[in-house]
């Protein structure tokens, strides 16, 4: 299997995943809708599916001939794990090193937990500000 970075590291994958993403949660886009709606050549389209569905980052539920896909995002949140600590690299914290600290390991996953959350909420908020900004 390629790497992951390798796979979404390509334009027109990241734009498959990102229409992909707009539908989630319905019963799949077939591969001509996702012609039309990126611009792009069926032959094309199949080559980058066939990319993504071997990095598991897409699923595929045939219908007689037609094959529908939909977003399985799982396979992304290695990249995530590895992207948030860049993230968060400006999140003030009062120097406390809550690794070090002896809580029990429900506590400890809460806490990361919440960090996890407060990244993301401030990344979100960042492109969120970029967009609207002029």
């Amino acid at each position: 299997m390629a790497d992951i970075f390798d796979v979404i590291a390509d334009t027109t994958r990241r734009d498959i995943l990102a229409l992909l993403l707009e539908r989630h949660g319905g019963t799949g886009t077939s591969v001509s809708e996702i012609v039309a709606q990126l611009g792009l050549s069926q032959p094309t389209v199949s080559k980058h599916l066939k990319v993504l569905r071997e990095a598991e980052l897409v699923e595929v539920r045939e219908e007689g001939q037609h094959r529908y896909y939909s977003l399985d995002s799982a396979p992304l949140e290695d990249v995530e794990d590895w992207l948030i600590p860049f993230l968060s690299v400006d999140y003030q914290d009062d120097g406390v090193d809550f690794a070090a600290l002896s809580l029990p390991d429900q506590a400890k996953a809460v806490a990361g937990s919440v960090g996890k959350v407060a990244a993301d909420v401030t990344h979100a908020v960042q492109s969120v500000t970029k967009k609207l900004r002029p």
